[in-house]
């Protein structure tokens, strides 16, 4: 198991933690990443776009001209796709993107994720927060004692009362909060650094090792 430092919210070393290799010392899985990031982009996708076909149009209901005589092209209706009004061709229509991908290769995924930011030197164990009050300045002091660069993602623990750092936290860009069991691959990938509290790092080792 690998050892980290552990900081408080000066970016002093209070103490040290080991790290469950299971869970932040694989070999990344690129495919599992690639899988997982592309199943999370396709359920933001909305699939609200969509065009009235033939059937859906209204008006047409009768034949506009009879069917011979007339020295032009038979028609059914004048909202055949041809006419003004008329229905589109194969057109958009409103879809769902989303699926999912198997139980085990989202679990690789988020391993290899961790994994990766702990190779890089991205990843940083806090001891707790502690913000007396909601207030930005507050949040943004430790960012910079702990050296967070921009896009910097927070984690954690689901028992941990962070409602004032959350709250102080809103409104610094690029700087994002969740829980434990709110991780998810793309945050974690896209974030330029992870930083855990002891607590949420004992959590996602519970449930993913």
């Amino acid at each position: 198991m690998a050892k980290i430092d552990v900081i408080n919210q000066t970016g002093a070393v209070v103490d040290s933690i080991e790290l469950n290799d299971a869970v932040f010392g694989i070999e990344p899985n690129q495919q599992a990443l690639y899988d997982a990031i592309k199943m999370q982009q396709a359920g933001k996708r909305q699939g609200t776009s969509a065009t009235k076909g033939r059937s859906e149009v209204s008006g047409g209901g009768r034949k506009p001209y009879r069917q011979k005589g007339t020295g032009r092209a038979r028609q059914g209706s004048i909202r055949a796709t041809q006419y003004r009004g008329g229905g589109t061709v194969f057109g958009a229509t409103q879809r769902d993107y989303s699926y999912r991908i198997n139980k085990k290769v989202r679990r690789l995924a988020l391993k290899s994720a961790l994994s990766e930011k702990v190779a890089e030197n991205m990843f940083s164990v806090l001891d707790k927060f502690e913000i007396a009050e909601v207030k930005t300045k507050t949040f943004v002091s430790i960012v910079e004692a702990i050296n967070a660069p921009k896009k910097t993602l927070f984690v954690v623990g689901n028992e941990e009362d962070t409602t004032n750092a959350y709250l102080s936290s809103r409104n610094i860009a690029g700087v994002g909060m969740t829980t434990s069991k709110g991780i998810n691959v793309y945050d974690l990938v896209n974030a330029n650094k992870i930083v855990m509290t002891v607590a949420a790092v004992k959590e996602v080792e519970e449930a993913l090792a």
